[in-house]
């Protein structure tokens, strides 16, 4: 099992879009992927049609039980997605209490991690979309990850977003046993506007070698694909947004074979 994490202190950089864009493509490459919506507003669990305030049982679930993860509770939270291949553990709305009420709770950072050691033979690949806010959600998700992703949008504001996202990467690089590799994706990129050109520019000057080479261009197809309750590629598979999308991926995979 590959398990990444998508995560940025900002929000609206592209974080769900990214989490089901990769996992539609890995499932339509015959991988077993699941996503986990780590979010307290859902998006990744409303692009597939359910509501995160009224679904009776969500990720909110693992975090019930004193640090502990009942045997079979993460299976039990599996739903099915539109795509084939592609499963999902929602998210609820309250989600968003967790941070009251896990305070003194004994290893409550690695609640996500010992869900996943539950389903480590059922899946291939694991993308769990996360809050814009450093916190124990997210805690949970770097803990558990071999990998971070970090989406950033094209623009001055998202950049200083950025800073405040590889500081946290840094402190939690400190706590864990085992390294974490990152990749910065710039988003939204319109090669049209200056600001978005010159902030691309600023990225790699900045972040040379942790940066992705391309960007992820504004594609409008990635909205209707959501609307839609399909992930991208099946709604519109030679967009140039998800084509960028399906280059990340195989270098994404390329960088994981050479850290095997």
């Amino acid at each position: 099992m590959r398990i990444w994490a998508v995560a940025n202190q900002k929000g609206g950089v592209g974080k769900t879009t990214t989490v089901v864009t990769l996992g539609g493509l890995l499932a339509e490459s015959g991988k077993r992927v699941l996503v986990v919506d780590l979010d307290p507003h859902g998006s990744l669990t409303s692009w597939f049609g359910h509501d995160p305030d009224r679904l009776a049982h969500s990720a909110f679930d693992l975090f019930q039980h004193n640090g502990k993860v009942p045997e079979g509770l993460p299976a039990q939270l599996l739903l099915e997605t539109s795509c084939p291949g592609l499963s999902l553990i929602p998210a609820s709305s309250a989600l968003a209490t967790l941070e009251r009420k896990m305070v003194g709770v004994e290893g409550m950072g690695l609640i996500v991690s010992r869900a996943l050691a539950q389903l480590w033979d059922d899946f291939d690949y694991v993308l769990l979309d996360n809050t814009p806010s450093l916190g124990v959600l997210m805690v949970n998700a770097l803990a558990a990850s071999q990998r971070l992703l970090v989406p950033v949008q094209t623009e001055f504001l998202a950049m200083k977003g950025l800073e405040r996202m590889i500081n946290t990467l840094r402190m939690i690089i400190r706590s864990r046993n085992t390294p974490l590799p990152y990749t910065i994706i710039p988003t939204l990129f319109d090669r049209r506007t200056q600001a978005s050109v010159h902030s691309l520019n600023a990225l790699r000057k900045a972040y040379p070698e942790d940066l992705w080479r391309f960007a992820i261009p504004v594609d409008t197809k990635f909205r209707d694909a959501s609307e839609a309750g399909q992930v991208p590629s099946a709604y519109s598979g030679d967009t140039h947004g998800v084509r960028a999308y399906r280059r990340l991926l195989e270098d994404l995979v390329e960088q994981g074979r050479g850290q095997e």
